[in-house]
């Protein structure tokens, strides 16, 4: 696999056009019951020696006779975490030349890493296939980004992955509230993908949901061996205009279900194919 850092160059300029968006995604968007220097008010305090006169209310001075300050919320910036599915789905591309599932999803993280970067915000980049996997060293700068491409690279999806479990043992190392990102293909049983959702729940989380076009509108007929990419089990079956209707049927219930349940959660949802042209993909889960 191979993703070429230039992306990283093309995703500055969208941010540039963005600017605005950009750079508010993450300001002062998590609120705190800590009283500090923030721009949103909290209430009125009466004045001691000692507290900067600068913050006296004179308005309310002029109608009380009584010095006042004002006090605002504390306002941090959130922490963006990036899950990235490494389960042996994940390595699908079904024609030569289109991207695997692993690939796409993973420049959607680390194109979400830069831009926090960019910012001077925090981020943490983990893989995940039955258990997380932390693989940032905490720097949250572009160098780390690049050292992440790297390290995805060396990446080779793999194995049965427990999207639930997984994602629950991840919401326990989350602290303050913070921006989640999960990037995976969601085939796993719907109640999996609710499981490890609704763990994440109490922070605001995207799923971007990664599918190739082969496997959504299985393109074949005939006598064809079907593997598990993620286990050693096969299958001969002949596909048929039937099998094809059937088989689309149960992917599209399930994207459908899978969906439906992530509005519950209040968790933002977003299906995008990893033939798609990648900024285009990128700006709709970014604007989640």
């Amino acid at each position: 696999m191979t993703i070429d850092p230039s992306f990283l160059d093309e995703l500055e300029r969208y941010a540039r056009s963005r600017e605005r968006d950009v750079s508010s995604r993450f300001r002062g968007e998590q609120r705190t019951k800590e009283r500090g220097e923030g721009l949103t008010f909290a209430d009125y305090r009466r004045y001691s020696p000692g507290d900067d006169t600068r913050r006296i209310d004179w308005k309310l001075f002029a109608r009380t006779d009584e010095f006042y300050v004002t006090e605002y919320e504390a306002e941090r910036n959130r922490t963006l975490h990036v899950l990235l599915d490494t389960s042996g789905s994940m390595g699908f591309a079904g024609d030569e030349g289109t991207p695997t599932k692993f690939e796409f999803a993973a420049k959607l993280g680390l194109g979400f890493a830069y831009l926090v970067a960019r910012e001077h915000d925090e981020f943490r980049f983990s893989l995940f296939d039955e258990r997380p996997r932390r693989i940032d060293r905490g720097r949250s700068n572009r160098g780390e980004v690049l050292s992440l491409v790297d390290e995805v690279e060396q990446v080779t999806p793999a194995g049965e992955g427990d999207f639930g479990g997984a994602l629950e043992a991840y919401a326990d190392q989350i602290g303050s509230r913070s921006l989640v990102l999960v990037c995976s293909d969601c085939l796993a049983p719907a109640d999996e993908v609710e499981r490890g959702l609704e763990a994440l729940a109490r922070n605001e989380v995207i799923l971007a949901r990664v599918l190739d076009p082969v496997e959504r509108d299985l393109p074949v007929s005939g006598d064809v061996v079907a593997e598990d990419p993620e286990s050693t089990r096969s299958l001969r079956t002949h596909v048929g205009s039937r099998r094809r209707e059937r088989y689309r049927s149960r992917l599209t219930g399930h994207v459908d279900d899978v969906a439906e349940r992530a509005r519950t959660l209040r968790v933002r949802h977003r299906l995008v194919e990893s033939d798609a042209d990648f900024f285009d993909a990128f700006g709709e889960v970014w604007t989640a």
